[in-house]
């Protein structure tokens, strides 16, 4: 493995990855990746953020999906598809693997989700990490945004599946994919616990490429 130039974080949903991922940053001095590649996302399909994050590492509904295979089914629809802006799952994976990529060209970034794990796979100078939590604490987290405790727990639940989903359909395999990572990390031991492990992997992965 080469010098670590890229770090990806996948995570579950409510685990405090976003905050962990921006500790990261801030220590190592590199540029944070997560509601920057969003705005990035919404402003290379010029559309509005919130279309984005409605379907980032989401499968469409199902009514979207039927009806998008209804426009792309018939002559009329191939038409209308031109006219209007399809904000859907394909578009914003399409869109979010060429960001990712072109971001690690840069080198010295911090990546939040988006399939980074996946498509930065044959990288020899990234680090992939997934984080989880125990799901109490996951449902505190969200809580603590101002969902209610009901909203929060069932976010728990809910979207996690939806990224399960996201993962088995554009790369066919179980999410989380194990051995995909080079480390796991429960972040209910503490946020910045998590970040002191990170970048000891990072610190002993260096010095044996010195």
């Amino acid at each position: 493995m080469d010098t670590i130039r890229i770090i990806t974080i996948d995570r579950e949903f409510g685990s405090g990855a976003g905050v962990i991922a921006e500790k990261l940053a801030e220590r190592l001095g590199w540029k944070l990746w997560d509601q920057r590649l969003t705005d990035e996302i919404a402003f290379r399909m010029d559309c509005e953020r919130r279309a984005v994050e409605e379907r980032e590492e989401r499968r469409d509904p199902a009514y979207y999906r039927f009806f998008k295979a209804f426009l792309r089914g018939s002559f009329e629809g191939t038409i209308n598809t031109q006219r209007m802006k399809m904000v859907d799952a394909d578009c914003i994976r399409e869109v979010a693997e060429k960001i990712v990529k072109e971001v690690a060209e840069t080198g010295d970034c911090v990546i939040v989700g988006r399939g980074g794990a996946y498509y930065l796979a044959d990288r020899t100078d990234a680090l992939h990490v997934f984080i989880y939590a125990l799901f109490d604490d996951k449902v505190r987290n969200i809580h603590a945004t101002g969902k209610t405790e009901e909203e929060a727990f069932k976010l728990a639940q809910e979207v996690d599946v939806d990224r399960s989903f996201f993962i088995r359909q554009y790369f066919e395999v179980d999410w989380p994919e194990r051995q995909r990572y080079h480390v796991m990390i429960n972040a209910s031991m503490g946020q910045d616990v998590a970040v002191d492990m990170i970048l000891d992997a990072v610190a002993r992965l260096s010095r044996q490429h010195a």
